[in-house]
């Protein structure tokens, strides 16, 4: 007797076991399926009316202070409850077609490493109306830091970890202090709040999908997230408009002059702008082609029509300002000594494309929280054209056809 029901409760046991590790496989397989769902829906299905967010449908009457483009009334009820996403988006061979880009109000581009440039991607009043996946996000780098600090003193930024430089590890770092981008953040009061870095958020804020593109890539280019995740995070910490202290991020805010956009008699049949980051590195060659019926540039990326897989269009914009700064190598002891410094503070060359035409000026940053400020020749403020905003970072002396 003692036997069988020694039997019985081992049975039970057994059963128990079974049903709890197949209840938990499934609880698990379901909760990981959903980023990928969420992506086959917004890139597949992203124009559909079922997808807004907010009714954008109402007059377009109120002002982006990032692009000078305008939205309706509810769509500024909402981001004036915000502050800006700045995120780190990459541009290696692996990680295109990229998903965001056609969304962002602002970008930069530069080099992060070996040519390869990276994009930190500015997303304010553009993703309101839909949820927009965003990625592959990369990891953080010291002047891409320095830019997005110009969205308030404690910006929302986002990234997978960073350049970092250790001082135990005894191997140039002491040199190389400048590009620590991690440091940095901590240095600045940014760690823990509002720095949204996977490191410390995770699923299901940020997801890797290895397979995005039709084909396995590596785990480096495989990081995504959505706009209104890191939104949640962000308002979860306590980081919206105003930070915990009550400040609102635009207290010391410069928005850039805008302009109205030159009407199509006045447009120039412009050139394409072609230039490369650094010499033989096709892959990263970029050209701007203007189409004069829309006054905006067309975006190509190592020779191809630069996409938005998000939407499967081209990339294009209204204006494309092309900045020349000193480029040097961090000495951070980083092997291969690839990590690099950009003069992000002072003042420099710059070209301005906008109506199809090519403005000589001269870039301007009095220190890293002030924002970039752009003049003429002769020392007036330049105006953007009310629209999206790609800024090219490329070496003093580059060579810049157009």
């Amino acid at each position: 007797m003692q036997s069988k029901s020694k039997n019985f409760f081992t049975i039970l046991t057994f059963l128990g076991i079974y049903l709890l590790s197949t209840g938990v496989s499934f609880a698990v397989f379901d909760y990981l399926k959903k980023p990928l769902e969420l992506l086959e829906k917004k890139t597949t299905a992203s124009t559909k009316e079922e997808n807004l967010l907010v009714d954008n449908s109402g007059p377009k009457n109120q002002i982006c202070p990032l692009n000078g483009q305008k939205y309706t009334q509810v769509e500024k009820d909402v981001w004036a409850t915000r502050r800006p996403l700045t995120v780190m988006i990459e541009n290696h061979e692996e990680a295109r077609p990229q998903s965001g880009l056609s969304s962002a109000d602002v970008v930069y581009e530069a080099v992060a490493e070996g040519g390869i440039t990276r994009f930190l991607t500015v997303f304010y009043c553009d993703v309101i109306a839909r949820e927009t996946i965003m990625g592959p996000i990369r990891s953080a780098r010291t002047y891409f830091v320095d830019w997005a600090s110009e969205y308030g003193e404690t910006p929302l930024y986002v990234h997978v970890g960073g350049a970092h430089c250790d001082p135990a590890s005894g191997s140039g770092c002491e040199g190389g202090a400048k590009a620590d981008a991690l440091g940095q953040i901590g240095d600045y009061g940014w760690e823990g709040e509002n720095d949204l870095n996977q490191f410390s958020i995770g699923y299901p804020t940020f997801w890797r999908d290895y397979e995005r593109i039709g084909h396995t890539v590596a785990t480096e280019h495989t990081m995504y997230s959505t706009s209104e995740r890191l939104w949640v995070v962000a308002k979860q910490r306590g980081w919206t408009n105003k930070d915990p202290e009550g400040i609102d991020w635009t207290k010391n805010f410069e928005s850039w002059s805008f302009k109205d956009e030159g009407k199509e008699k006045d447009r120039k049949a412009s050139n394409n702008i072609e230039f490369s980051f650094w010499q033989d590195y096709d892959a990263y060659k970029v050209k701007w082609e203007y189409d004069e019926k829309t006054n905006s540039y067309k975006r190509f990326n190592g020779g191809n029509p630069h996409l938005d897989l998000n939407n499967n269009q081209q990339l294009a914009v209204k204006n494309v300002a092309v900045l020349f700064m000193k480029e040097l190598s961090a000495d951070d002891g980083y092997q291969g000594n690839l990590h690099l410094l950009y003069n992000t503070i002072g003042e420099g060359k710059m070209l301005l494309f906008q109506d199809g035409q090519a403005i000589e000026g001269k870039w301007v940053k009095k220190s890293r929280i002030q924002r970039t400020k752009f003049y003429t020749q002769t020392g007036k403020e330049l105006k953007f054209n009310p629209g999206k905003i790609w800024l090219e970072i490329v070496p003093t002396g580059a060579n810049i056809a157009y």
